[in-house]
Order: C-alpha cells, then sequence, then structure tokens
C-alpha cells in the first residue's frame, strides 16, 4: 500500500456503456490491490492547476496491471478526460491503493452481501473477482440497482458469473426500463424489495453498499430497522480535490 504517486502506464481502454470506460494501467513494482481498495489520479494542467479524484479498483490481483471503471460526469473536471481522450501508451500519476476498511480478504469466511448502485458496482466487483479467484467457499450475493440494462457495468461477466458460479447470486432492480421479458415494472428500490432479495438476517452476512449518498444512506437505514448485525460497511461517491 503506497501513499506516494507514481507514474502508470495506461495498458487498455474498454468501453462499459456510453459514458463509462474501464482502464487497465501498470504500475512498476505495483505488489496488487485488496479488494475494495481504490486510487487518487493528478492531473495537472499546462499552467499548473491539478485536480485529483479517487476511483476504486475493479481487479482482484497481485501483479503490477490494476482497472478502473470511470463514469463521466457531465460537469466533471476529470471524468471527461478520462472517459473519452486517455489514450493507450499515455501516462497518469497514481497514488495507491489505499483503504484498509472497505474491503474483503479471502481468509474473511462469513457470507457476503453486496449492494451496489449505478457506478457503485466497482469495488464490489473487485471483491466478486477476488471471491472467485480464491478457495473460499462463502456464499456471496449481489443486488444491483440501475436505471436501465444498458447502464449496468460488467454486464457480460455477471451475467455469466449469475448463471454458472455456486459461490455468487446476483439480483437486478431497474428503476426506469427493464430488459425485455422482465418480470416486474420498474420500480425504485423499497425496503420491502431490498429484503426479498438479499440474505437473511439470521445469517449474519458481512454487509457492503457502495454508491450515491442518498441510496447508501437509506438502505443501510433499511437494514438496521430490519435486525442486520453491525457488519454494515458503506462506500459514497466522491473524490478529493477542488474545482477552478
Amino acid at each position: 500500500m503506497s501513499t506516494l504517486w507514481r507514474v502508470a502506464d495506461v495498458v487498455s481502454g474498454v468501453p462499459e456503456t456510453e459514458t463509462s470506460r474501464t482502464i487497465g494501467l501498470r504500475v512498476d513494482g505495483l505488489n496488487g490491490n485488496l479488494a475494495g481498495q481504490h486510487i487518487d489520479i493528478r492531473l495537472t494542467a499546462e499552467d499548473g492547476y491539478t485536480a485529483v479524484r479517487s476511483y476504486s479498483v475493479a481487479s482482484a490481483g497481485m501483479d503490477e496491471i490494476l482497472e478502473i471503471t470511470v463514469d463521466e460526469l457531465a460537469n466533471g473536471e476529470v471524468s471527461p478526460y478520462l472517459v473519452r481522450e486517455l489514450a493507450v501508451g499515455d501516462q497518469l500519476e497514481i497514488r495507491g491503493p489505499v483503504g484498509g476498511w472497505f474491503v474483503w480478504r479471502p481468509s474473511d469466511t462469513n457470507p457476503v452481501q453486496l449492494i451496489a448502485g449505478g457506478s457503485g458496482i466497482v469495488p464490489l466487483m473487485s471483491m466478486i473477482r477476488a471471491h472467485e479467484a480464491s478457495q473460499n467457499p462463502s456464499q456471496f450475493r449481489l443486488l444491483y440497482s440501475l436505471k436501465s440494462p444498458e447502464a449496468g457495468f460488467y454486464r457480460g461477466e455477471l451475467r455469466t458469473l449469475g448463471q454458472e458460479s455456486p459461490k455468487l447470486t446476483v439480483d437486478y432492480v431497474y428503476t426506469r426500463t427493464v430488459p425485455l421479458g422482465w418480470p416486474r415494472a420498474p420500480q425504485r428500490l423499497t425496503a420491502e424489495t431490498l429484503l426479498a432479495s438479499i440474505l437473511p438476517a439470521d445469517a449474519a452476512p458481512d454487509i457492503f453498499i457502495c454508491g450515491q449518498t442518498i441510496f447508501v444512506e437509506t438502505v443501510a437505514e433499511w437494514l438496521v430497522q430490519a435486525g442486520y448485525p453491525a457488519s454494515i460497511k458503506t462506500e459514497r461517491f466522491g473524490g478529493t480535490g477542488g474545482t477552478r
């Protein structure tokens, strides 16, 4: 885990949706990351102005490559560049991976409930990948709340894992449009739908929630009211650095 700024080489860039992109970075001397950690990225303009933003790591491995998935913000200073302009062969300044609380380790044996809103899936996908690559047999369940099927990240991978992995169950809630043949109309996530789509409280799962602040706070409150144990960890969207 490093708190120093280092140079990362951009080795890949793959679109996830119309406004998001998964970026592969190679960092000399990197020894992987814990599932759920994040990195800081610093961009410096010609006049010396800098902007720093935090991005969750989507990959899980013990080598010099890591991946982030960036969702473009309409008025953002950093994300439009990363999504639209950054090219393979470019370099970025990064710090990290950092974070030791919102993480999952293969030595953790409890069942795990993951709850994502939109691009909040990114650090949870790192946990899913780490779990699938491990010998850990504990049950993982993901509830993914999306505006539409097209807004989902990692769609093919999650579809395959949801169908074939004995260790992962994937559930979806669509708030605006649903897939063809979906059995329910679009709906916002409610406490009733939440509790019907996650591991029961008596299973005492470790719970990780990531998404926009209002989503995270609302879901966490519903869980507490429903008697879930205190092992609820949350991560909200946000970053560091100023605006011009």
